[in-house]
């Protein structure tokens, strides 16, 4: 079976963490080196374009676990764009932006239309959560290793993954409120704060997860090989 959500969600992670870096960079720093940003984007950006693409057309997972095809590609594949697009911004725009007087507050207002796409984002976010726990998803086979040891709990893995899932779109749906009277110097608001930390903590839990998956996908595989 084709799986790769070990990179996708590593990139998730990466991206997300990365948004939250940059929005506080935005609003504290009056130089900030735009073309840095877009090569931040774009790198997890394109990882996620291309994988989450490819698992929403084709679904890899179709033989064993046809939902994964839709919890892990389409959003992975909706985030990559979102990612992207801001990279290709950034990188042609960066004079104009800075020379805005308050990227910030230019960057917000630019924003603002794409916030639909991202409050809908969200809502299917907490679907997938709402879907994890209902269904008792994510759980992990014995034979795949830490993970596995929970198997006969699928509860645990389900609450885990689920609750990072409704994390982002928490933070998706505050997106559109977070962006009004964003600019810099300006003092946080407590839906940026609140966007900050949902973002901040959920990108860090798809980072490590993501990386630990290296090992514990790995070990699946050499479990279970004959």
């Amino acid at each position: 079976m084709t799986t790769y959500n070990t990179i996708m969600a590593l990139a998730a992670g990466a991206g997300l963490i990365t948004l939250v870096y940059f929005g506080r960079a935005l609003a504290t720093q009056k130089d900030i080196h735009l073309e840095s940003w877009s090569l931040a984007f774009a790198a997890p950006g394109l990882i996620l374009f291309i994988t989450g693409m490819h698992m929403t057309l084709t679904w890899p997972f179709a033989k064993y676990f046809p939902f994964d095809n839709i919890i892990f590609g389409e959003p992975s594949f909706g985030f990559g764009v979102i990612l992207l697009i801001a990279a290709f911004y950034l990188w042609k725009r960066s004079r104009t932006i800075t020379e805005s007087g308050d990227p910030a507050a230019y960057l917000a207002k630019v924003s603002r239309p794409l916030s639909l796409l991202v409050f809908g984002l969200g809502l299917c976010l907490i679907a997938i959560a709402f879907a994890g726990i209902i269904f008792q998803l994510f759980a992990a086979p014995p034979e795949e290793p830490i993970s596995g040891a929970f198997a006969e709990y699928p509860m645990i893995e389900a609450t885990f993954m689920s609750g990072l899932f409704a994390l982002v779109g928490v933070g998706a749906l505050l997106f559109p409120f977070a962006s009004r009277g964003f600019k810099t110097g300006a003092a946080f608001t407590k839906t940026q704060w609140v966007m900050a930390i949902v973002w901040g903590l959920s990108g860090l839990g798809f980072f490590l997860f993501g990386a630990l998956n290296f090992f514990t996908h790995i070990g699946l595989i050499v479990n279970t090989m004959g």
